[in-house]
C-alpha cells in the first residue's frame, strides 16, 4: 500500500468516526425527546398535577444537553484531524486530538454552548418550564 493508499484508508477511518458522533448526537436528541414526551403523558395520565415532579425533567434535559456537546465537541476536533489528515502524502494513523484542543471552537463549553444544541435543547426547557407554570 503506497502513502496515498494509506491517507484516503486513514481517511474513511476518520470519516467514520466522524459519522459515529453525528449518529450519538442524532440519537441523544430523539432519546431527549422521547423520554420529555414520555414523562408528560404519564404526568397527565396520572393526574399528577404537581409542579416538583415536573421540575425534575430539567435534569435529564440537562444531562442530555451536556453529552450531546460533548459529542458534538468530539466531532469538531475530528474534523480538525481529517483536515490535516488531507493534507498528508503519507499517514501513520495517528489521530491526536490533543493538539487540536486550542484550536477555536474547540471546548467542551464551546460546543454546549453552540447554537444549534442551545435552539434544540431551550426548546425543551421551555416546554418543562411552560407545563410546570401550567400546573401551579
Amino acid at each position: 500500500m503506497n502513502g496515498t493508499e494509506k491517507v484516503v484508508k486513514h481517511l474513511e477511518m476518520t470519516q467514520a468516526v466522524i459519522n459515529r458522533l453525528g449518529r450519538n448526537s442524532f440519537l441523544l436528541k430523539s432519546w431527549s425527546m422521547t423520554i420529555l414526551v414520555a414523562a408528560m403523558i404519564l404526568i397527565a395520565r396520572e393526574n399528577r398535577q404537581n409542579q416538583y415532579f415536573v421540575l425534575v425533567l430539567f435534569l435529564p434535559v440537562a444531562g442530555f444537553w451536556i453529552l450531546d456537546g460533548y459529542f458534538l465537541w468530539q466531532e469538531r476536533l475530528f474534523r480538525y484531524v481529517y483536515d490535516e489528515i488531507r493534507q498528508q502524502t503519507d499517514t501513520d494513523f495517528k489521530m491526536d486530538l490533543g493538539k487540536h484542543k486550542g484550536e477555536s471552537k474547540c471546548s467542551w463549553i464551546s460546543a454546549i454552548f453552540s447554537v444549534t444544541l442551545i435552539i434544540f435543547y431551550l426548546i425543551e426547557v421551555l416546554f418543562v418550564g411552560a407545563i410546570a407554570h401550567f400546573l401551579n
